[in-house]
């Protein structure tokens, strides 16, 4: 018996949802509250259990497209009738179908998800027929497959052949590189999708390629082999045939070329090999080197000829020169802390991001960021006023009380739930800054639930701590931790991060004094954190006499809609922060 999954509830006020990864595929098992696929909405991005446990029969909305709650999403049967298809023999095309279409895939690895769509249906009949031959006996095996040039990205239209990997009559394997591409934007390996023989070559070395043109014929396999040992069966294929083998003797001068990867590991021909190799990076004894790696390698300084590679035949690709890299980076470190004497101190080294000279495909989250940034600069008139803070004193209660306090509550004293309380304590004394904006009408919410942007690995998200104003100085600090640890972590759900009426935004804990930040719509108000230093500052004394001391300092700068709020509104709120904050009366908060 079968049964269909449907959209869940995502949260409050959200209708649908877009599919962004399937983590089964059809024909996969999955059980009960394993996760089945990945929904991103415009507020969260989240798994989806499976509420049954079976096999999945039918995938209903794809990746990339939308459902809204309550649609079906997927059907997941028992297992009997798969069981049942097994015994008929019909399940065996679905799996070689499915097999086609993943090999289909990996030739355009590129951030265009519907160019290997559009071209996996070309190989899989082709392969179903090769499929079919064999069973009969080979028949048609020896017309092959055609390999054509993928979608290499937006607006690319050609690429350059710059290096076949695979020579007319070497095997190659399902996934296994067979050449190299180059266009403008990026230098890439192509996989090929079938395993065979390369049978022929329609595009040479440095000739161009439209997207979507051949570039090779790879043949069964299985059929070249009976062409070799029964010549008299294939009598018709084997006259039509050598009008191709010749066409490689007729070109001696790529003949070469094509097999110079195999000529690179012979004893004999080692004199040529340093010169179709890099000649920084050494990699002629580690076989072919794709530009991208061997730049990589030669930026970082490693030499090739020392590095294993991971790949097909011991193939050198980018995880193996980064590993180079790091083991370098480990040897240098106490090499360079050795000789602490009269030398120079070295420059430190650039961390080259890997993302340097790359493209990818703009994730949703930051989308909806954008979107949603754009649309409150456009709705409202923002400006920003900010003030410093002395908050020394609070940062003596800290180093008191923290220790006893995160044994007590089971939570770290930062400087946030004081930031926080003095803002919570702000917003019930003006409630201006707690407020939305309805058509014609001023609401002025009866609670304050604040927002806490969150820096993550998936970009910015913002839970929110729901009806702050009736937690004190600890059950903040436990809501700032759980809520700021599960948003690392990905485990927040929908309505974490729905409800908030006023947002704080702690840009201090990268390292920067004050920052503008942008109001998110319908509030009308953020407040934003700076970093807190020590340095001088002018204090008066006992006696009233002014001196300078030593103290922490910070800014506190809030941004908001001058529809609702005025400059003066954002001092008084302001004004009132720095008082709380610099008064320091937080002992009986935390038991002192």
């Amino acid at each position: 018996m079968s049964e269909t999954v449907k959209m869940p509830a995502l949260g409050e006020s959200v209708t649908e949802g877009t599919v962004t990864r399937w983590l089964k595929a059809v024909g996969d098992t999955v059980e009960v509250d394993e996760p089945l696929l990945e929904v991103s909405t415009d507020k969260v991005d989240t798994e989806i259990p499976s509420p049954v446990a079976g096999t999945i029969e039918k995938i209903l909305v794809e990746e990339d497209e939308d459902a809204e709650v309550g649609a079906d999403l997927v059907v997941i049967g028992d297992g009997s009738a798969d069981a049942d298809s097994g015994d008929s023999g019909a399940e065996a095309p679905a799996e070689e179908e499915k097999e086609d279409l993943a090999s289909d895939e990996t030739v355009a690895p590129s951030t265009e998800e519907e160019a290997p769509a559009g071209e996996s249906e070309k190989p899989a009949e082709s392969s179903d027929d090769a499929d079919s031959d064999a069973a009969g006996g080979g028949g048609g095996g020896g017309e092959g497959q055609e390999v054509t040039m993928p979608a290499l990205g937006e607006s690319v239209t050609e690429g350059t052949v710059t290096r076949w990997l695979k020579a007319v009559g070497e095997s190659v394997e399902v996934d296994e590189p067979l050449l190299e591409v180059s266009t403008d934007k990026v230098d890439t390996e192509i996989p090929s999708p079938v395993a065979g023989t390369v049978l022929e070559i329609k595009v040479q070395e440095d000739e161009d390629a439209e997207v979507g043109s051949v570039l090779a014929i790879v043949g069964s396999g299985d059929a070249a082999a009976p062409k070799a040992e029964e010549p008299a069966a294939p009598a018709p294929k084997a006259e039509e045939k050598p009008a191709e083998e010749p066409k490689a003797e007729e070109k001696p001068a790529e003949a070469p070329k094509q097999e110079s990867p195999k000529q690179e590991s012979a004893p004999a021909p080692s004199a040529p090999a340093p010169q179709a190799a890099d000649s920084v990076s050494g990699a002629e004894s580690s076989g072919y080197v794709t530009p991208l790696v061997r730049k990589m390698a030669a930026e970082a300084g490693v030499d090739l000829s020392g590095v294993k590679g991971s790949g097909l035949g011991g193939r050198i690709r980018k995880q193996d020169v980064q590993q180079a890299i790091d083991a370098q980076k480990s040897q240098a470190a106490p090499a360079a802390a050795a000789p602490a004497g009269a030398a120079a101190p070295a420059a430190p080294k650039v961390e080259v991001s890997s993302l340097r000279g790359t493209e990818e495909k703009m994730p949703r989250i930051r989308k909806v960021i954008g979107q949603r940034m754009m649309e409150s600069l456009h709705e409202m008139a923002q400006l920003t006023t900010a003030v410093e803070v002395d908050v020394t004193r609070i940062a003596k209660l800290r180093a008191r009380a923290k220790d006893e306090f995160a044994a007590r509550e089971g939570a770290k004293l930062t400087f946030l739930p004081f930031l926080m309380m003095a803002a919570i304590e702000g917003l019930k004394t003006y409630p201006q800054l707690n407020s939305t904006i309805d058509g014609d009408k001023i609401v002025y919410h009866g609670s304050e639930n604040i927002g806490m942007a969150a820096d993550t690995e998936r970009g910015l998200v913002v839970p929110v701590i729901k009806n702050a104003g009736d937690l004190n100085l600890a059950g903040l600090a436990r809501q700032i931790g759980d809520l700021g640890g599960r948003a690392k972590s990905n485990k927040l759900v929908p309505d974490d991060l729905s409800g908030a009426t006023f947002t704080i935004t702690n840009t201090g804990s990268g390292g920067a004094l004050w920052d503008t930040p942008i109001v998110p719509a319908p509030q009308v108000g953020i407040l934003g954190t700076g970093t807190i230093t020590k340095r001088p500052a002018v204090v008066q004394n006992a006696e009233g006499d002014d001196t300078i001391a030593i103290r922490s300092m910070m800014y506190l700068f809030l941004s908001y809609d001058h529809r609702m709020v005025d400059g003066g509104d954002a001092a008084r709120f302001l004004t009132f922060m720095k008082k709380r904050l610099e008064e320091g009366a937080f002992e009986g908060e935390l038991g002192l």
